[in-house]
């Protein structure tokens, strides 16, 4: 783990009257949202999110927030709260509680029954608290207001915390459709009461805050899928994220209107859509969701799939269809349909697997050619709209990359928040909010924690320097055995290599060079295995950089008889 700050020094003690803000994640990136209040001695978090890895992370499952800041604190924490049951803000849950199993987690219905099925695959029973909006509770010395916000799953919220230092609103993600599928506004109106009241900080969603405008509603995408269903003669396979239960919704109502019968693929497709259904949430007709199993008994012009896979991840149903690597197999004239953005940073991988979907003569359709996908953030319009509302003291820009912060941030400068109460901050950096004024006053640890397997932790920056290494430019293993006594080599130098060349005499010219080297150093003196061993790696390394210009892993063995 690293420090990202170290310009920064640790902060000073917090002063009774003020309240510190801490995230651990979610600011110059897209993804692991969590956030860290402090106030009269105990913690209130709010979302603990995961974030994907990228292809220079190679063998990542997941990214976690860095909890070593709170981890000898972890029973000065109240409750945390869950503003949605997004992997982004609900992922790294299991791993905190493994910590302390008895946090409490607040939350709206879908986002806990989300939350205690994804709890269950780790073995963990939680404690829970459901709210919902326009309701007050009370956490130790933080009273909490929860109000509805519209986002891309149902039952997201927004929260205010009050305590003696001020308010607080935290947002979540959020936009604001003017015509929801389900009918639950943003509650603007509520964000205006805040303000009338005396909003002391505004922590908003950023991820969208260079997009200019309004987001388009969620019933525009209704007549695309209808003319996609309409026009198909084979089989549909729709991927979207297995937590957009409106956008499911709408793929199931428009198979029903064209005979189609439902397929989930995925295992969490499977699981989230059970559990939207059995909350009355997601509109099943009877009949109409079929088991896998009997995909192959109807014909290709009644079927549809609902897939996961919308991002490219490489182990999701629909990357396994395009490698044909999964048990359904595409097939000329079937169609695809990426119901789902770009998450910056998956454009490869995405457009990797439609590349080998229309490969095997699968008709693609993705957002970039038809509207099959509308954000679920709020755009640069709909961000002024809560910024006018809401008239904050101070404002910090959240849930973004750098580029994201920083249109945010000049948004509410051009709404009248003055530019030194506009707190442009990065994970790890400490914020405190004392006698209305928010200021950056110190850091804490706060690196990037690697999940690999079961091992959470246990990979740092220079594991994955050595598997990007290993990855790009493979590695030579030399193995020389020597008589220190008689100061000589006695077997070797034997080299072998994985990943660097096919060519079996690439080693002939260093090895003779290699043999000279050892024996020279060794009839001047030099026994002593470890400079042996360097001896070798330098003189193998100049070699290889004088004749091919890479640098592969070098990893010498010498043994002494």
């Amino acid at each position: 783990m690293t420090h990202p700050h170290p310009e920064l020094g640790p902060p000073p003690p917090l002063r009774a009257d003020g309240l510190r803000i801490i995230p651990l994640g979610g600011l110059g990136e897209i993804g692991r949202n969590m956030t860290v209040f402090e106030h009269a001695g105990r913690l209130l978090i709010v979302d603990c999110g995961v974030l994907f890895p990228e292809t220079d992370q190679p063998g990542v499952d997941l990214i976690l927030p860095d909890f070593t800041a709170i981890r000898d604190r972890l029973h000065d924490i109240e409750a945390v709260i869950l503003t949605h049951a997004h992997e982004d803000h609900i992922g790294a849950v299991p791993y905190l509680l493994r910590e302390r199993r008895d946090i409490p987690l607040i939350g709206t219905r879908l986002t806990l029954a989300l939350m205690v099925a994804k709890l269950a695959e780790h073995r963990i029973k939680p404690v829970t608290m459901q709210i919902r909006e326009e309701e007050h509770h009370t956490f130790g010395p933080f009273e909490c207001e929860f109000l509805a916000v519209n986002h891309s799953i149902p039952d997201a919220v927004a929260v205010a915390i009050r305590t003696d230092a001020g308010l607080v609103l935290h947002t979540g993600d959020f936009k604001m459709d003017q015509l929801p599928l389900d009918g639950r506004l943003t509650d603007l109106g509520g964000f205006a009461r805040l303000g009338r009241e005396g909003v002391d900080l505004l922590m908003s969603d950023s991820t969208n805050a260079e997009v200019p405008g309004f987001v388009a509603s969620e019933r525009q995408i209704a007549p695309v899928l209808d003319k996609v269903f309409r026009e198909a003669d084979r089989r549909i396979v729709v991927a979207c994220f297995a937590s957009h239960v409106h956008r499911v919704q709408q793929v199931l109502d428009a198979a029903e209107t064209h005979g189609r019968s439902v397929c989930f693929v995925g295992r969490s497709m499977v699981r989230n859509m059970g559990v939207a259904r059995d909350l009355g949430l997601l509109r099943v007709p009877p009949g109409l969701v079929i088991d896998s199993r009997d995909v192959d008994s109807l014909p290709d012009r009644n079927i549809c799939l609902v897939s996961t896979g919308s991002q490219g991840e490489p182990l999701s149903a629909l990357s396994r269809m395009a490698n044909r690597d999964h048990a359904i197999r595409i097939e000329e004239g079937d169609t695809v349909v990426l119901a789902s953005s770009l998450i910056p940073g998956n454009e490869t991988a995405i457009y990797r697997v439609i590349n080998g979907l229309t490969r095997w003569g699968a008709k693609v359709v993705h957002k970039g050619v038809a509207m099959v996908h509308t954000s679920g953030h709020a755009p640069a319009g709909e961000l002024l709209y809560v910024l006018n509302a809401t008239r904050p003291s101070n404002m910090m820009p959240v849930h973004g990359e750098w580029r994201h912060l920083r249109a945010h941030g000049a948004l509410a400068e051009a709404t009248g928040v003055p530019p030194d109460r506009v707190i442009l901050a990065e994970d790890g950096m400490v914020i405190d909010l004392i006698d209305g004024q928010a200021s950056i006053t110190g850091a804490v640890p706060c690196g990037m924690v690697f999940v690999d397997g079961l091992a959470v932790g246990d990979v740092g920056e220079s594991s994955l320097k050595d598997r990007r290494i290993l990855g790009e430019e493979g590695f030579i293993t030399i193995t020389v055995v020597v008589d220190a006594a008689a100061g000589k080599v006695v077997v070797g130098p034997d080299l072998s290599a994985r990943g660097f060349s096919d060519v079996k005499s690439a080693f002939d010219e260093v090895q003779n060079r290699l043999a000279d080297a050892l024996n020279d150093a060794m009839r001047s003196g030099m026994t002593d295995t470890n400079a042996l061993q360097q001896l070798v790696r330098r003189t193998v390394g100049r070699w290889v950089n004088e004749r091919y210009r890479r640098r592969p892993m070098i990893l010498p063995v010498v043994l002494e008889v």
